[in-house]
């Protein structure tokens, strides 16, 4: 059966935004409008179709990425809702990596807040081509000009203004589309559903000409085909303006820029249009590129039903019906249910046994999937996030999703000895569904200990375990995930020697440690002479001194940012194996760490509050009383924007301590930065603490 849609008319787009800013109500409004819906849910009720977890309809945001899909104008949109709180950041992170382009929603009255630059960052690590939509234009102390500026200068982005408001507040009618030079306003009594042209009026008339000529003149800077027309004085067609605006969002130079309030069901039809207009197709990017398992050998993919199948697994769900599913982006080929493909990650063969069209939490099964498609399978065992999936014949491993740093942890156990099992196998899923939940167990307490992004993360993991897998379980006060590393650099010996009755063990290694800069991770050397140590143990020295660095000598934490070279070793004929080596590398870093002078390092967080003037100094004097170090205060319309960053350990319950200083007025944001030293004064105090912990 051949495609439906040809893959010029398909768009793979995520909606992304700092959390309040309005995605799911616009999602809503695209669902409606486009015929997938028949109502209009809402987020305050709990009805949306993309927020269908009870979590997310008891606490009114989104916590997973839900995928679905709509037409517009006889194009197929496969659109991905994610979440705006910074503790489902790795949601965004591996739909950004799947998808072709992106609409950013920013709040008309907070402009770019945190986690609008956060997924902002993240889109431009994968290129990803974008438009802007500026929501809640009735909003009290809505400005769009003023987001403008702030993307300006806190994205760096170029945004194109298409559109100007037509009254603000509450008398935001409706739009002047700078493109057609017409008015747009809205029937009220359709929800937005029929929506007339009018001429602008006559007040609005010198500012539309001005920004019509502002529009056009950036266009002209950015795109040199469209220059010679703009300069060749001619009067250009809107098709022309049209096709210059396209060439500058592919190009990434230029973001068109819209405006609504999509609670109100205003201007969302436009954008639908943008989408279709200026966002890229599965044709429009350039070709996946990829490795050869074997060789390593660069290789491409184009966007074509007759390349050789490859996909890349984004994201595993638990469905209480199917069963696990593994969602997929199609970048080339096709494949039909029951057909074997390869996992080139894994290097395992797995069946397809059925293939589904998600729309959120529903399924429509399917037969066959061509390139460009976004879909679920079912039957797949062995794929995790950031697998790539292909034909056997044309091996291929595509890039994969690199996930944040957890930040936070909690001990959970089981409350009986029945729950253990169930625990367990609970936790298992859950950490194949999430990759920034981590489970470890850590063996001198005894305790399971669960880590994440934020308290929000783990509260939200705590409540699926006892609702949706019925683990009752004892959850301890959540943790700060320290780190440690080493001051000073050391050599040390690991010596693996013993005798018994038939073989024995035997492995010598001599390994100089050193400190790496914070965040640059560990890396391992071989510097020994070939005939010390045989090659082939070279790899277990690595896995030995890996294994060790899980537990630090200060308090028990990973030891990160590390460079560890192997200097010498000694080995036996018959008594040398792996096991010796990898236990002689171990010993080697626990001898170094012991000498090494560790020192905690702790997670730095950026912090933004929004606080009323008269509140200013008391919230002020509580951040440097947490360690906090401001980075600078902004005014904006009777209240004051204050940037910090603070350790984490010093800022749990703060929530409640800005509310008590500011009498619920003031607002904070906090999303995780990077690792620091500890200074020495709180460090001792603080190991101190962690060991009696």
């Amino acid at each position: 059966m051949p495609r439906t849609v040809p893959l010029d008319r398909i768009r793979n787009l995520g909606i992304m935004a700092h959390i309040d800013a309005g995605k799911t109500t616009t999602t809503e409004r695209i669902l409606y409008y486009t015929g997938v819906t028949y109502r209009i849910g809402e987020v305050d009720q709990g009805t949306t179709v993309t927020d269908w977890m009870v979590q997310e309809q008891e606490r009114g945001i989104t916590i997973t990425s839900a995928a679905t899909t709509c037409y517009w104008r006889d194009h197929r949109v496969n659109l991905i809702d994610t979440p705006g709180h910074v503790d489902f950041t790795a949601e965004v992170e591996r739909s950004l990596r799947v998808l072709d382009g992106a609409i950013a929603v920013f709040c008309a009255y907070g402009g770019v807040e945190p986690q609008s630059e956060t997924v902002w960052r993240q889109a431009d690590k994968y290129r990803v081509p974008r438009i802007a939509f500026v929501n809640k234009m009735d909003r009290i102390g809505a400005d769009y000009f003023r987001v403008l500026k702030m993307m300006r200068a806190r994205l760096h982005a170029k945004p194109l203004a298409l559109q100007i408001p037509m009254g603000v507040e509450s008398t935001f009618t409706g739009v002047v589309d700078l493109i057609g030079m017409k008015g747009v306003v809205y029937d009220a009594e359709t929800l937005g559903a029929r929506y007339r042209e009018i001429e602008i009026p006559e007040a609005m008339r010198g500012p539309a000409a001005e920004a019509r000529v502002q529009m056009l003149e950036l266009l002209a800077e950015n795109d040199d085909a469209f220059m010679e027309l703009y300069l060749g004085g001619e009067e250009m067609t809107e098709d022309q303006i049209r096709a210059g605006i396209r060439r500058g969002t592919l190009s990434l130079k230029l973001v068109p820029t819209l405006c609504g309030a999509a609670f109100k069901n205003k201007g969302v039809q436009p954008l639908l249009d943008a989408v279709v207009d200026y966002l890229p197709s599965p044709l429009d990017v350039p070709p996946v590129q990829g490795l050869h398992p074997k060789t390593q050998k660069p290789e491409v993919r184009r966007a074509d039903d007759q390349e050789p199948f490859a996909a890349l697994a984004f994201k595993l769900m638990n469905d209480p019906y199917v069963g696990a599913l593994t969602f997929i982006r199609v970048y080339s080929g096709m494949i039909r249910t029951g057909t074997m493909v390869y996992n080139a990650t894994r290097g395992k063969r797995e069946r397809i046994g059925r293939l589904l069209k998600m729309h959120a939490n529903q399924r429509e099964e399917i037969k066959e999937v061509y390139a460009g498609d976004i879909v679920a399978a079912i039957g797949l065992k062995s794929a995790f996030t950031g697998d790539t999936l292909c034909a056997e014949a044309h091996p291929l491993v595509l890039e994969s999703i690199e996930f944040p740093e957890t930040v936070i942890g909690v001990a959970i156990e089981p409350k009986t000895q029945v729950d253990q099992e169930k625990l367990f196998t609970s936790l298992h899923r859950l950490e194949e569904e999430d990759p920034s939940f981590h489970v470890r167990y850590n063996e001198e307490t005894g305790q399971t200990i669960i880590s994440g992004m934020g308290e929000l993360h783990l509260e939200i993991i705590v409540d699926r375990l006892l609702r949706e897998f019925k683990v009752a379980a004892h959850v301890g006060q959540p943790q700060v995930a320290y780190k440690e590393t080493l001051t000073v650099p050391v050599e040390a010996e690991g010596r693996h020697v013993k005798q018994s009755g038939g073989h024995g063990q035997f492995g010598v290694v001599v390994v100089q440690f050193e400190p790496r800069p914070l965040g640059s991770g560990f890396e391992f050397v071989n510097q020994v002479k070939e005939n010390r140590i045989p090659r082939e143990f070279i790899p277990a020295v690595q896995r030995g001194i890996e294994d060790a660095m899980q537990v630090g000598e200060l308090a028990g934490f990973p030891v990160v940012d590390v460079r560890a070279s192997l200097l010498d070793g000694k080995y036996h004929e018959v008594d040398s194996s792996d096991l010796a080596f990898r236990v002689a590398g171990s010993l080697a870093f626990k001898e170094a760490a012991r000498k090494g002078r560790p020192t905690l390092l702790e997670p730095l967080m950026s912090v933004e509050v929004i606080v009323p003037e008269e509140y200013f100094g008391d919230v002020l004097r509580d951040l440097n009383a947490r360690r906090g170090v401001i980075l600078g205060t902004q005014a904006r319309a009777g209240a004051q924007i204050i940037r910090a960053e603070a350790p984490l350990g010093e800022m749990f319950g703060y929530v409640n301590s800005l509310r008590s200083l500011s009498q619920g007025r003031a607002v904070f944001t906090m999303q995780f930065s990077r690792y620091e030293r500890v200074p020495a004064n709180v460090a001792e105090e603080l190991v101190t603490k962690l060991r009696g912990y």
